[in-house]
């Protein structure tokens, strides 16, 4: 049996309990508007071609005669902004002149706004909906219940047992006390609270969750599902054959994979993939040719049917005033004339791909060629319906059996098809072709689809054989909670297919049965991917790391700055431990890189690079146990530093010192040495000089302090003097410091000056040392 195509509706019994809340809101419109509504229709006009897209919208085309001067579109009013920025007509025999359509912005506005008034369904009736969902409930209290709904019971003149710790007598009331309880079930706890009491509910069901905000979107603008009807003005001629197309918003289609490996895990293995489509349109795809796009188109909303008004500026009388100018006409001259500039472009390469071989007639084969023009194709496309496409829905009619495969073996047919890669290969009909439009990736397939209204469909798109290889996996933190020493099993393949696979599920086969299961990126064409399936306790993976670093090294000398190097090193010490084998096994280390900077010392042979990271395999011989491998990063950790820097000395006095030192360039430098570390000592007097300053400032203010504490007690007379000619040497010794300091800044400055001076031109390379990397120099270490 082919497995090219499987339909299935959307499961409305099963979403029925839950959009019961439906019904508490919107009654009256779903009451108005039993059938869905399509996103745009022609009633003359057939859909022909549809085209999906990654991201929410997709691209209809139609096309039939009219013979009218109008042609009538009927579309959403939440779907006329996308069709007004896409709307295409193509008429062979006349033209399209207008497109005109209502402009009635206050009556949708008064219709949303009706829908909004109160007394319609209440919390309780929502909550007992909705019977077996989870959910949490916040009180007034700070008391937070999570449980599944029970149900929800109507309390009249019930006391409330939270009003009871006082003690004290309830009071009585003339009026009825109405109130609601809810109970919650939870790990065999049942759980109330009253209603009245509830401050927040967080609902856990994402489903529900939307459908409820759908629901609350129809309530607050029945109006935008209405339609309305656009009218296309038509001349030229009575009779009219057109091709009409638009772009709207349409789910997105979904990609889900199989690999298939070879039975001794190495070679060739099968790589299938299927589209889910669904059709939520409000109309049947009848015989259509289905396209489906990989990539990322920009698409978003942009309002073009609501009128907008823009303040201008009156300018009238600056009109009155204006004079044109004379302009004389220049002549020019130039290499390329008009007809090279008007020259096409080349059309893009197609590339037809398929899991068998072509088996159309003639005619289908003109096609594939584009050597038909459009009344040709209408008729071929009438003949296949007349035939019935391949791959029709279960709604839609069934799918003409394939050729029957060659005779199982007397084994294999005792026990029915197997699940192995002949097997699988031969049981998918992937009949399409892939071509590249402006940098997406376009696949078209190549027999007509067919898929009702409020179905889904899975369409085979790849069935080719690839080169895939089984090994081992391992990344920090292992294969996740109580595997955090373990490896993956992972399934390593090229995509040697003109397809782009877009992120999806990938089911693993092997030996005939399912293996696991596993999640990629996209993945383009001719590149590899690694895919995770399965973890594998029998292999440990242990490592281990050390830290060290080199001290600074000055590489050049410009204008006063230092360009300094120095390299730090990370090894990682990785351990793989598992059962020998006969033919040995292989583990790929994921090794982060330990910052944005760091590079491998020496590449382990067959290391491949990833994002912030390397893939390093680990080897482990034929019926050996262990392995191990240490990887070195290591960077070259460069920056600048002004001369004026305090590690500046003595990285010159370094620089200085190097035994392959020319003179040349040790008697520019030695100078400079000399004045930096002439103005170092200045520094550092100056530091001390200012130390000595603060603490005798800090002295002086502290005797001022004694002095006024005893200025009026009349037996302190010999303190205060003593205490007034220590202030005084304070002073004293104060101002000498700060006009020493005065002295050696104004020194300092002149210094400076000249060492400004010197390094104006100053440019020197480090001297190169015999086998380092990179130390080309010149020959006298100046640049």
């Amino acid at each position: 049996m082919a497995a090219a195509r499987l339909s299935y509706p959307h499961r409305p019994e099963i979403l029925m309990r839950k959009l019961a809340i439906v019904s508490l809101f919107v009654f009256p419109l779903l009451a108005g508007c039993a059938g869905r509504k399509p996103l745009a229709t022609v009633d003359d006009l057939e859909l022909d071609t549809v085209v999906l897209y990654r991201n929410g919208i997709g691209y209809f085309e139609r096309r039939g005669k009219v013979t009218d001067d109008v042609l009538r579109l009927k579309v959403r009013k939440d779907q006329v902004n996308d069709l007004l920025k896409s709307l295409t007509v193509v008429d062979a025999t006349g033209k399209a002149v207008s497109v005109s359509m209502p402009l009635d912005p206050a009556a949708w506005a008064n219709t949303a706004m009706a829908t909004l008034a109160p007394g319609r369904g209440s919390l309780a009736q929502v909550l007992d909906s909705i019977r077996g969902t989870e959910l949490t409930v916040h009180t007034h209290t700070g008391r937070i219940m999570r449980g599944r709904v029970v149900m929800v019971e109507r309390s009249v003149n019930e006391p409330d047992p939270s009003n009871r710790g006082g003690g004290g007598a309830i009071p009585s009331s003339t009026s009825d006390s109405l109130d609601w309880k809810l109970t919650l079930l939870s790990n065999g706890h049942m759980q109330v609270v009253r209603l009245s009491k509830i401050k927040s509910i967080s609902l856990h069901d994402g489903d529900l969750a939307m459908q409820l905000h759908r629901s609350l979107d129809a309530s607050a603008g029945e109006g935008m599902f209405e339609q309305i009807e656009i009218e296309v003005r038509l001349t030229g001629a009575r009779s009219h054959d057109l091709t009409v197309s638009y772009v709207v918003s349409a789910p997105m289609w979904k990609p889900t994979y199989r690999v298939v490996l070879p039975e001794d895990g190495d070679g060739k293995a099968l790589l299938q993939g299927w589209a889910v489509v669904d059709n939520i349109s409000g109309e049947d795809w009848t015989e259509i040719s289905l396209s489906l796009t990989s990539g990322a188109p920009i698409a978003f909303r942009y309002d073009l049917h609501t009128p907008r008004e823009v303040y201008r500026s009156d300018m009238t009388e600056s009109g009155v005033h204006r004079q044109a100018a004379v302009a004389v006409g220049e002549t020019s001259w130039g290499d390329a004339s008009m007809d090279e500039l008007a020259a096409p472009m080349e059309e893009e390469a197609v590339y037809e791909k398929s899991g068998e071989a072509y088996a159309g007639d003639y005619w289908e084969q003109e096609v594939a060629e584009g050597a038909l023009d459009d009344g040709d194709r209408s008729r071929l496309i009438a003949k296949k319906k007349d035939k019935g496409g391949v791959g029709a829905s279960a709604r839609g009619g069934a799918a003409p059996a394939p050729a029957a495969p060659p005779p199982p073996p007397a084994a294999a047919a005792e026990r029915g098809p197997s699940m192995d890669l002949e097997s699988l290969r031969r049981s998918t009909d992937a009949s399409a072709r892939s071509q590249r439009i402006s940098g997406l990736t376009r696949v078209d397939l190549s027999t007509p689809v067919t898929l009702p209204d409020g179905t889904s469909t899975m369409v085979a798109v790849i069935n080719e054989e690839i080169a895939a290889e089984q090994t081992f996996l391992y990344k920090p933190g292992g294969g996740g909670y109580g595997y955090e020493a373990n490896p993956y099993r992972v399934v390593r393949f090229q995509n040697s297919t003109e397809y782009v696979l877009e992120p999806g599920p990938i089911s693993i086969y092997s030996g005939g049965s399912f293996v696991g299961e596993g999640l990629s990126e996209a993945v383009g064409a001719g590149t590899s991917v690694t895919i995770p399936f399965a973890v594998e306790p029998g292999i440990m993976v242990t490592s281990a790391k050390q830290y060290s670093g080199q001290e600074m090294t000055v590489t050049r000398i410009v204008r006063g700055v230092l360009e300094v190097e120095s390299f730090y090193q990370t090894t990682t010490t990785w351990d793989v431990r598992g059962p020998a084998q006969a033919k040995g096994f292989k583990v790929l280390i994921r090794q982060p890189q330990s910052g944005s900077n760091y590079e491998l010392a020496q590449r382990p042979e067959s290391t491949e690079d990833l994002e912030d990271a390397w893939l390093i395999p680990v080897t482990v011989a034929p019926k050996a146990t262990s392995a191990s491998i240490k990887v070195v990063e290591q960077t070259p950790s460069k920056i600048s530093l002004a001369i004026w820097d305090q590690q500046a000395l003595a990285l010159l006095e370094k620089f200085l010192t190097a035994d392959n030192l020319d003179a040349a360039a040790r008697n520019k430098l030695q100078p400079v040495v000399e004045l930096r570390r002439e103005i170092g000592r200045i520094d550092t007097e100056v530091d001390g000089l200012r130390r000595q300053q603060a603490e005798l400032e800090q002295r002086a203010d502290q005797t001022r302090r004694n002095l006024d504490s005893i200025k009026k007690d009349p037996a302190a007379g010999a303190l205060r003097q003593k205490l007034n000619k220590r202030l005084d040497e304070f002073s004293s010794e104060a101002d000498t410091r700060g006009r020493r300091i005065v002295e050696l800044e104004s020194k300092r400055l002149e210094l400076k000056i000249e060492l400004e001076d010197m390094i104006q031109d100053l440019d020197l390379r480090a001297p190169s040392t015999p086998g380092a990397p990179g130390s080309e120099r010149t020959k006298d270490g100046q640049k």
